[in-house]
């Protein structure tokens, strides 16, 4: 066994070498590059209905097939790109979901073209500060989370729910949700 098999860990994150890395390289560490934080919100919505453990292994081909997750790029996709990626077996193949990253992506450009960063307006909800709870109880949304997602939809984001924005707070480190007894807790 090695040092790292001892420590503790949130305890979703125990029992895949998958998770377990995710865990304690990104999960939970505060994100301002906006391009990340985009990024990361669409890979929570193709998350949707299914387990992040799914996304996270699929992550490197997501990567390549929406152009490293550059906005500008996947912002310009047509119909034939929702067709290439459509046929591409290794992405999640839901057409709602591909239709929307396009979309996020425009809108991403949107805000970037009126002079909104992306980073300012993901963390001007908590005034730049990190959220941290109390990490005993695991919950699916906020009141946090519900105004984001408000804010979202109202920009015309898709597969942005109040349950997707809470893991994408999480996972982003806008909310330290890590467990009391998490090694990571204390390094966000």
């Amino acid at each position: 066994m090695t040092e790292s098999e001892h420590v503790v860990r949130c305890e979703w994150a125990t029992s895949d070498a998958d998770l377990r890395r995710y865990h304690d390289n990104e999960w939970g560490v505060p994100q301002h590059d906006p391009r990340i934080l985009w990024e990361t919100l669409m890979l929570e919505g193709f998350q949707a209905g299914l387990a992040w453990v799914i996304i996270l292994r699929k992550r490197d081909a997501f990567r390549e097939a929406f152009a490293g997750f550059d906005p500008a790029k996947v912002a310009a996709f047509d119909e034939a790109d929702v067709a290439r990626l459509m046929a591409n077996p290794g992405i999640v193949r839901a057409q709602a979901k591909i239709r929307a990253t396009i979309a996020g992506a425009q809108i991403y450009c949107d805000m970037r073209d009126r002079g909104e960063a992306f980073d300012e307006f993901c963390w001007s909800f908590t005034d730049g500060k990190v959220i941290t709870n109390p990490g005993m109880d695991w919950i699916a949304s906020s009141p946090l989370s519900e105004a984001v997602s408000k804010e979202l939809k109202g920009r015309g984001f898709k597969f942005v729910g109040p349950k997707i924005v809470y893991a994408w707070l999480q996972a982003v480190g806008i909310v330290n949700d890590h467990a009391q007894d998490c090694f990571r807790r204390e390094l966000v």
